[in-house]
């Protein structure tokens, strides 16, 4: 792990850390689209860009997310930075669950599966090993169980175009 993420995992936990970061998300788009994936979240955490289908536009939604592996699947958590309402991107994989990743550079096909029970607990503690601040994130939503998502491939990986 580079300096700069060690540094950004220490920081993660502080409120304006949050605030500073999330006007940066649409040039963190801009970078997966533009390395197809490859590099996401400024190379600090391993993420991946996932595409829903909004629910009310009907139109693709992208977004960068950090994800952890789960055998074959990734999983990826709704904390949208610890405020007190879900990200859109998990309200739009509730209402549809096929989406797309691209992930180091390939395009996947998944399925998305909102996990619950001790499923949720032990997956949590991985996503929270990886990023630490997630657990100043459940504090932060007010009493909003933040979702958590097991992406599961449905098809072959193809080039990330």
């Amino acid at each position: 792990m580079s300096a700069l993420g060690t540094l950004a995992r220490r920081l993660g936990h502080q409120k304006g850390f949050a605030a500073a970061l999330r006007p940066l998300v649409p040039a963190d788009r801009l970078l997966g689209r533009l390395t197809k994936g490859r590099v996401v979240a400024f190379g600090l955490v391993p993420s991946l860009v996932l595409t829903t289908t909004g629910r009310r536009s009907g139109k693709p939604r992208r977004n960068p997310l950090l994800y952890v592996p789960d055998g074959d699947a990734y999983v990826v958590i709704g904390s949208n930075w610890g405020q007190q309402h879900q990200p859109a991107w998990s309200l739009n994989l509730l209402a549809q669950p096929a989406a797309e990743i691209d992930v180091t550079g390939r395009r996947v096909p998944v399925r998305a599966d909102l996990i619950s029970g001790d499923e949720r607990e032990r997956l949590f503690a991985r996503l929270v090993a990886e990023w630490p601040a997630y657990r100043t994130y459940v504090e932060r939503a007010g009493g909003r169980e933040i979702p958590v998502f097991r992406l599961v491939p449905t098809g072959e990986p193809t080039p990330a175009g």
